[in-house]
């Protein structure tokens, strides 16, 4: 099985793409995903223990926790510890059932890919990336996103072009969906083709 690492910075595009593995028959992994799930559930008691007053009833209250965490590295480096255990735990279970499932290939979706080595889990990395014109348009379009927020979010990750340099492919979305499905389309035909040689 075929373990794709897919990576971006914020704004890149990187879930879109990622759904188009998905229509290509590549089960995905949401590192994301999970942690939402996971602070709605499991995560929510361990986070209140260490950051008092950051959840309530539905579990971890995000806007509370950033204000917390976001610009405080100690404080970063304890909530990593609490949750990337627990995304590991999930995405093993991931891996298991796409094994019984006789998956070809799978998707893992780490936005920190790089930033917490989790290369070794993969056996390539796929990048996604787009003009920064480009990205800082579609992050100051969500809800609730300032340039500062922006700013201190992209200052937590490695620079695009090194991520860029690291990649095993390149995934271009600043020119639309058709060429970025094409794209992803090339290189799950080549992982395939280059696995039965």
């Amino acid at each position: 099985m075929i373990k794709i690492g897919l990576t971006g910075s914020i704004g890149m595009g990187k879930s879109t793409t990622g759904q188009m593995f998905v229509e290509l028959g590549c089960p995905l992994h949401d590192a994301d995903a999970s942690v939402h799930r996971l602070y709605k559930g499991k995560a929510a008691p361990l986070i209140e223990a260490t950051f008092p007053g950051t959840t309530n009833q539905d579990g971890v209250n995000r806007h509370a926790l950033a204000k917390v965490v976001l610009n405080d590295d100690a404080a970063m480096k304890k909530l990593e510890s609490i949750i990337h255990p627990l995304v590991h735990e999930e995405e093993q279970t991931f891996f298991e059932r796409a094994v019984k499932d006789g998956a070809e290939c799978v998707v893992l979706d780490i936005p920190l890919l790089f930033e917490t080595n989790a290369t070794a889990r993969c056996d390539v990395i796929v990048v996604v990336s787009a003009p920064e014109d480009i990205q800082r348009e579609r992050v100051l379009a969500r809800p609730g996103m300032s340039v500062e927020k922006f700013e201190a979010i992209k200052a937590r990750q490695m620079p695009d072009a090194e991520k860029r340099k690291r990649a095993d492919y390149v995934i271009e979305t600043g020119n639309g969906m058709i060429e970025a499905k094409e794209q992803v389309a090339r290189i799950v035909e080549e992982l395939k083709h280059n696995k039965k040689d």
